[in-house]
């Protein structure tokens, strides 16, 4: 149905308003899952500088020299992607709830004023936090 304006009108019924939690819990999950794949990027991405550094200390050792550059860049790459990723997300989740608790849905929510909130949001700024403090760590060598 549509008002004056054009746009929709949302209708309070039963299947809107799990239509509406389908869709916020589709939201959560995509947060979620950028979450795993920031994960992985960033303990890759630090995993790989420390095994090379280890490995470098290891040939240095035995009088063999390696160049530590490209496998400091790389984990820079993988941990700077992984930060980058999950900010995205962040941002495009934020956007997305935003519009779900828009005026015009309140009525299909079927929940208060309040809005509800999930721990994927806490996680993931933990996670940005984490990833941002690993990149800065590797970038100026402090691990």
């Amino acid at each position: 149905m549509n008002d004056a304006s054009g746009r929709f009108v949302a209708e309070p019924s039963v299947s809107n308003n799990f239509a509406w939690i389908r869709t916020r819990l589709a939201l959560e999950r995509t947060l979620m899952a950028w979450v795993r794949t920031a994960i992985a990027l960033i303990g890759f991405g630090f995993t790989i500088v420390q095994f090379f550094q280890r490995l470098q200390s290891i040939a240095a050792a035995s009088g063999q020299t390696m160049r530590p550059e490209s496998a400091r860049r790389l984990g820079l790459i993988l941990i700077g992607t992984g930060v980058l990723a999950l900010a995205v997300s962040i941002f495009q989740y934020q956007k997305g709830l935003r519009y779900l608790w828009r005026e015009q849905f309140r009525a299909i929510a079927g929940i208060d004023e309040r809005q509800w909130h999930t721990s994927g949001m806490p996680v993931a700024i933990v996670l940005l936090l984490t990833g941002i403090f690993a990149f800065v760590s590797v970038f100026f060598h402090l691990m």
